[in-house]
Order: structure tokens, then sequence, then C-alpha cells
């Protein structure tokens, strides 16, 4: 067995801005029907978005390659706007299903959409020097809990995003974490509104 840790720690991280909703165009839940990993993406034939915040609005649908289970979201509308999804938390922000991308870390819940949001933790975790580039007002890094951030938990929030990266390469229902029975962590429902003709 290799004693590597499963990510090299870089030296720098420069944050750009990222927001979390940039990781919604993927997100890996557990299944309603089955309890199996399920993907939920941009339904099959729209346009690419023009503005990733679009991806709040955008139809998705639900996948399960294990049952067959297929199921369709659209944003509500309310009025003359779209109640788009709200991105947080250790449930998908279009179906409410839970993560499949769920652990127990450091006396909490360690979650990601998808590997690539888990590389990127993995970056900025791993990093000795943090660099910020943009406003932090919507973007990911600087909303992250004190403890992920903290150099204390640093080897523990690795490992722990190393078993989500191994979790993504499972898929049977008896594959489930146990963090991933878990839900109701999400502070807030839906309300991002997109007014007819506005920006968001």
């Amino acid at each position: 067995m290799s004693s590597e840790p499963a990510y090299p720690e870089p030296v720098r991280h420069d944050d750009h801005g990222t927001w979390l909703v940039q990781f919604t165009g993927r997100v890996l839940v557990v299944c309603p029907k089955c309890g199996g990993r399920a993907l939920v993406v941009p339904r099959p034939g729209l346009p690419a978005p023009k503005y990733f915040s679009a991806l709040l609005f955008q139809p998705r649908r639900l996948a399960c390659a294990g049952c067959g289970t297929v199921a369709d979201w659209t944003a509500e509308q309310r009025g003359a706007g779209l109640v788009g999804a709200v991105p947080g938390g250790t449930e998908d922000p279009f179906f409410r299903r839970p993560l499949w991308l769920q652990t127990r870390c450091a006396g909490r819940i360690l979650w990601a959409y998808d590997e690539e949001h888990v590389d990127a933790l993995a970056a900025y975790v791993g990093a000795r020097l943090r660099e910020r580039r943009a406003s932090p007002t919507m973007a990911m890094f600087a909303r992250l809990p004190v403890w992920m951030k903290s150099a204390e938990h640093r080897e523990e929030v690795l490992a722990g995003l190393g078993t989500l990266r191994g979790l993504a390469r499972l898929s049977a229902p008896a594959d489930r974490s146990d963090a991933a029975y878990e839900r109701g962590d999400r502070p807030r429902h839906y309300g991002s509104v997109l007014f007819r003709g506005g920006p968001y």
C-alpha cells in the first residue's frame, strides 16, 4: 500500500472567485428508488448557459444507471420570475436528494458534488499559502466552514476528500456511505429569483 498522500500539496492556491454553483453541472446523488448512485445533469439538448449563474435555473435530469429511474426538474415559476435552486448542504439543490459523496470528517459531514468539486477542495485545503484574487461575497472558498480551512484539520480533511474520490467510483446501494443517509442541514430553501429580462 502506497504511503503517499492522496493529493499532492501545492505551495500556493489562488482563489479567483469560484462559485459553488459552477460545480452543479454534474451532481452525484442517492437514487430515490434503489439507493444506489444516480447522476443529476442539465437536461440533454439544452444550449450551454451564457453565464454560470444560469445553472441555478437550468432544467435538470436525474438518471440512475442501476435501476433505470429517470426524473426531471424545472425551476418553479413565481409571478414573472423563476425561482432557482440554492446550492449548499448535503442534498443536491434540484431534487433535494442526499449527495452520494458524503463522509464523516473531524466530527462533521464532508461533502462534494462530483470529482471535480473534490479536486478543487483538495487543492485549496492542501495549500500552505492561500491568496484571494476576487471578492469573497459569493466565492466558494471564502465561505467554507472554519474547520475545513484550519491547518489543524488539513490532513484529516484531505483524507476525507480521498474517501469521497473513492466513493465516486462506486455505485451500488451497498457502497453508499453511512453519512449519505443524513439530511436536513440545509439552512434555506429555494430562493434565488431571476426576474424575466433581468440579470442574476
